[in-house]
């Protein structure tokens, strides 16, 4: 792993001003990019750990906090550990705030990241990664397929809520992606129960899409995650194998 430089960014956006980290090598040169969708509990030291992880494997990550129209990071105060079970009204506060934020504007926020990174020193010419999730991952799906000209590969990882019934599931988008994809669905998670799985999949095969979806079998929603309930060791680490082989495959 090489040595890493993280800073605290600003990024413009059409709305105002999205916070965010930015890690990178610290060797003064650019490289390839990566934008890193938040969970819904947001920008904290455990997403800028995990920025720093990759950045360390030779790649520059933003991580934007995607909930800046309500404030910037924390936009709700959490505990070092977070356990929603215990503490039911962090998630409480947050949910009205994810629901706030609709496939328009994370079109139009997606817009305003990747000119960020193109206008960026620290990253290099080319087309970017997106990495998201839980909630993370369905922005990084809309964002595959907005910016299809843009985005080389995205993965998602405990992903919520990918491939409902309503006239705006992330899964519709599956027929604008040029990117390759990974999913790694959590499998004791409620919010994508294998008929969701199953329609992910019918999509991006149906589109011609370059993918492949695995369940991590045991592993609970937002198993990534070390400072919260949920994290699994064996599958977080499962997740970062899977993350740098697809980045190494498509940069």
């Amino acid at each position: 792993m090489t040595a890493v430089q993280g800073s605290s960014v600003d990024v413009p956006t059409d709305d105002g001003t999205a916070d965010a980290y930015l890690a990178h090598p610290a060797d003064g040169n650019p490289h390839p990019a990566v934008l890193l969708y938040m969970d819904v509990f947001g920008l904290r030291p455990q997403l800028r750990n995990m920025a720093d992880r990759l950045a360390g494997a030779g790649y520059t990550v933003l991580v934007p906090n995607v909930f800046y129209r309500h404030g910037r990071a924390p936009v709700v105060e959490l505990p070092e550990f977070i356990d929603p079970q215990a503490r039911p009204e962090i998630f409480q506060r947050l949910a009205p705030i994810m629901r706030a934020l609709t496939p328009d504007l994370v079109r139009r926020d997606a817009g305003a990241y990747l000119r960020w990174l193109a206008d960026s020193p620290a990253a290099a010419d080319g087309p970017v990664a997106l990495t998201g999730y839980c909630m993370g991952a369905a922005l990084a799906l809309r964002t595959a397929g907005t910016h299809p000209d843009r985005v080389a590969a995205a993965a998602g990882f405990h992903g919520a809520n990918l491939a409902t019934e309503e006239p705006q599931s992330p899964h519709l988008v599956a027929g604008d992606i040029t990117a390759e994809l990974y999913f790694g669905h959590a499998d004791q998670d409620a919010s994508m129960p294998p008929e969701q799985q199953e329609r992910l999949t019918a999509a991006l095969a149906a589109a011609g899409v370059r993918h492949h979806c695995e369940v991590y079998g045991g592993a609970p929603h937002g198993y990534t995650q070390a400072d919260t309930a949920a994290y699994d060791p064996e599958a977080t680490e499962r997740h970062w194998e899977a993350l740098l082989d697809l980045l190494k495959r498509t940069f």
